[in-house]
């Protein structure tokens, strides 16, 4: 049988124990013909064979993302990036450039900024934002997301005004002079701007996708887990997928939210992988549900979105769709409810083709980490929200030593038995499955749950293919497996950990077909 294509001179890190290293591997249609030597492949071959010298490059399974806002990130792709603003007046000068680009009237969106990292050491205000673009409304985005700086014609037709009450979990800064808003929302506050801003049509969302998807592409991404908050969004996704308008695998996830206002027609009804339910906030707002209070606020635990019965009646309504059932929880407190619902699935319903997870399981004990690993949960993790917690929101801070010690202890879970998967939460956080990498191996506080690279990698490879039931299918290359490869410009087991980021990707590989190729 000659191959479709064959990639030879290459150092593939298989991912597969049993043959661990290759140097070419056959490709016909959209399977792994064979792994092998050169000579081995060779016989593959023929005059119709497209045939690629890697030159020692270095091959691996395609990269799989767990967690990632696929439309939000095509959106954001218009945005303005602060993440490089070292002042108030670089920040000014860069919405000024995009004011002389935006018509009269129309929204500038921005996001990456963060005070610190300003000369200032402020938060910029309304007036700092009235005078780069007045006749514009503006929402620009903290590094972190829940806060925003607003301008004064966006706070108008927000109708955010000194008068305004702010809504639970929420903050509206004011002048302590005047009371005036001073244009900074924080938490649940942010979504009184948000909400005004005009909704894409579907026709702007395909396109803002479809966009999005060639960045995933390009960063060496063949899978991705897409996270609808919507059933518009829902339909989005469905027709990427069902009409192969993009070659990228697609996971799709509803939120619970979107997934209770889904049509009861099967015909109607958007094909959904998962349903995924908030049992609590974040560490960053301090609304994540823990069992003890947040250090310096003896009246705060966060708390849990839903009573236990609620939890349980909605994870029990998602297994018997037959659908993956995912529990964002990111206090013990929410873990714990987490896992009583899950451990009713596990009494109450029949065995389904699913395996059930949790998202984020960021605070953590060593009872917890037993009761995940004997119900066979998957955690799923974004490694750069890791290091936000630690260095941004300054984790040790707000939980104590003791407390922060088993915050993301991946290490352990990794050592405990337990299946950790990994993503960005793209375009919160950089999509550079190489950054996640290297977040899990460096991490500077608690050294001890920094991973190595192959467990590194395992989160990104054959561990997210096992979250969906497709370890015999994706994860790694082997024979019979389809044919995802990301090809990297260095060996990262040879680079420096702190480094990683830095490898590039030269091929994006899917289902044999280049989707992907570093000019």
């Amino acid at each position: 049988m000659q191959a479709d294509l064959v990639l030879t001179n290459g150092n593939i890190i298989t991912m597969n124990p049993a043959q661990a290293r290759a140097e070419a591997v056959a490709v016909t249609k959209d399977r792994i013909l064979k792994v092998g030597t050169n000579n081995e492949i060779a016989p593959l071959i023929g005059k119709n064979t497209k045939t690629i010298d890697l030159k020692g490059k270095t091959v691996v399974p395609g990269f799989i993302d767990t967690h990632i806002h696929v439309a939000d990130f095509g959106r954001t792709l218009a945005w303005l990036d602060l993440k490089g603003a070292a002042s108030i007046r670089a920040l000014q000068t860069l919405v000024k450039e995009k004011a002389a680009k935006t018509a009269k009237g129309k929204w500038i969106l921005g996001s990456g900024w963060n005070q610190e990292t300003f000369k200032e050491k402020r938060f910029p205000t309304r007036h700092d934002l009235d005078v780069a673009a007045p006749d514009n409304p503006v929402i620009l985005y903290h590094q972190l997301g829940r806060t925003g700086a607003a301008n004064s014609k966006a706070l108008e037709l927000a109708g955010v005004t000194k008068d305004t009450v702010v809504p639970k979990d929420g903050a509206i800064e004011r002048n302590p002079e005047t009371c005036e808003p001073t244009g900074i929302l924080q938490g649940n506050a942010t979504d009184l701007v948000w909400n005004v801003v005009p909704q894409p049509t579907e026709a702007e969302t395909v396109e803002a996708a479809k966009e999005a998807c060639t960045k995933i592409m390009e960063a060496g991404i063949t899978s991705v887990h897409w996270i609808a908050f919507s059933a518009a969004e829902l339909e989005v996704a469905q027709k990427l997928k069902t009409e192969n308008i993009v070659p990228l695998r697609f996971f799709v996830i509803a939120t619970a939210e979107a997934f209770e206002t889904l049509p009861t027609s099967e015909e109607t009804k958007p094909k959904i992988d998962a349903v995924l339910a908030f049992a609590d906030g974040y560490l960053a707002s301090q609304t994540a549900a823990l069992e003890q209070q947040y250090m310096g606020d003896s009246a705060n635990r966060g708390q849990l979105l839903y009573t236990q019965d609620e939890l349980n009646r909605l994870a029990a309504r998602i297994c018997k769709a037959n659908l993956q059932v995912i529990i964002h929880a990111m206090g013990d407190k929410a873990v714990d409810a987490a896992l009583k619902a899950l451990e009713t699935i596990s009494r109450t319903q029949s065995p389904t083709r699913r395996r059930h997870r949790l998202e984020q399981a960021a605070l953590l004990n060593l009872q917890l980490i037993k009761r995940i690993r004997n119900l066979e949960i998957v955690v799923s993790v974004q490694p750069k929200v890791v290091e936000s917690e630690f260095q941004v929101w300054s984790a040790v801070e707000h939980l104590g030593e003791k407390r922060a010690r088993m915050l993301f202890p991946l290490k352990t879970l990794v050592g405990k038995g337990v299946c950790v998967a990994g993503g960005s939460d793209c375009p919160m956080e950089p999509l550079n499955p190489l950054a996640g990498i290297q977040s899990a191996m460096t991490r500077a506080i608690c050294p001890r749950e920094r991973l190595n690279f192959e467990e590194a990698l395992r989160l990104y490879t054959v561990n997210a293919a096992y979250l969906t039931m497709e370890e015999n299918e994706k994860g790694s290359v082997e024979e019979g497996k389809l044919a995802d490869f990301t090809v990297l410009s260095d060996d990262p087991t040879k680079s420096p950990p702190g480094k990683l980021a830095e490898v590039e990707v030269e091929l994006t590989i899917i289902g044999g077909r280049i989707v992907h190729q570093k000019r």
